[in-house]
């Protein structure tokens, strides 16, 4: 570690002692080495271990060796806070990956035919291209919606496929791209429209535009479908963002049973070198739970 940097970091560390209490606070007399993989941490996953400062996180972070970062919740905080966060990412040399665009649990949105539903969906997908330009991203997640059990499969596929064209006109000219995700059935998200990675793949594939891609999630997928390496080899040419999180109970990598190593290792020598997002819980509470999950992803990591 150069010199400058040693004293930015003794700098921060006695801001951050003044500013937090003293078990928030970790303080390092030296940097950790990246990581090979471009993990991407979410706001708030290390907490009781790293500052709670948004800022003062990414900085921490930086330090154990974390050179991306994304945060599903970016649209709700104010664009102060936005500029603020996407200033020290470039700063540091970091990147961001994927925020959240357009979000609901409840709606028929992208399966159905509801006009203001769908001119809303929209009305989010405008204003995500200016958050995107503010977070120097090119990467929005938008989720597809739950389903409507009264229509044909069919017909709400239509209804989906003539949205995303719809989106894929309004990113395409700002070189922006829409990622969207499977969300299991059978533990987390029974209702939700978009489910399983063949599902995506098709989407995708029908509506043909390189602004419109799919989010892989290996815990989502493990739970719905399994044949994880199989399925990600299949849709790998519509594959463009990675997130992680173990079985069961969505937590970090090496609490469940998806052998993360090999997962990590195929992608690698596939030449996947984006964001694996980090969306999952701790399998243990507090400080000690924060660490034990930092040292997973050492341990992960691609060697």
């Amino acid at each position: 570690m150069n010199r400058r940097h040693f004293t930015k970091n003794a700098l921060f560390a006695g801001a951050a002692v003044l500013g937090h209490p003293p078990s928030l606070v970790a303080v390092r007399t030296e940097a950790a080495p990246p990581f090979v993989t471009k993990f991407s941490p979410e706001f708030g996953i290390f907490k009781g271990l790293a500052p709670t400062d948004p800022v003062d996180e990414i900085k921490w972070g930086y330090d154990q060796g974390f050179r991306a970062w994304e945060s599903t919740g970016l649209k709700f905080k104010t664009v102060a806070e936005q500029e603020r966060i996407s200033k020290t990412v470039q700063q540091l040399g970091m990147q961001f990956g994927q925020f959240v665009g357009t979000l609901t649990f409840k709606d028929i949105t992208f399966a159905g035919r509801d006009a203001s539903l769908r001119e809303g969906v929209l009305t989010d997908v405008r204003a995500s291209v200016e958050i995107a330009k503010r977070m120097n991203t090119n990467l929005i997640h938008n989720v597809l919606g739950v389903s409507d059990t009264r229509l044909p499969w069919d017909f709400q596929t239509a209804n989906a496929i003539d949205l995303l064209k719809r989106i894929a006109d309004i990113y395409e000219p700002h070189g922006l791209v829409m990622v969207m995700e499977s969300m299991n059935h059978r533990v987390d998200h029974p209702n939700m429209f978009l489910h399983t990675i063949p599902q995506a793949y098709a989407l995708a594939k029908a509506v043909g535009r390189p602004s419109v891609k799919v989010l892989f999630d290996f815990y989502h997928v493990q739970v719905q479908e399994g044949h994880l390496l199989a399925t990600l080899d299949y849709a790998w040419d519509e594959i463009a963002y990675i997130q992680v999180g173990d079985t069961p109970g969505r937590k970090e990598p090496t609490s469940g049973e998806i052998n993360y190593p090999n997962v990590l290792k195929h992608l690698y020598n596939k030449g996947y070198r984006g964001f694996v997002g980090m969306e999952h819980g701790l399998s243990k509470p507090g400080k000690e739970g924060a660490q034990a999950a930092l040292q997973a992803y050492r341990s992960i990591d691609v060697r």
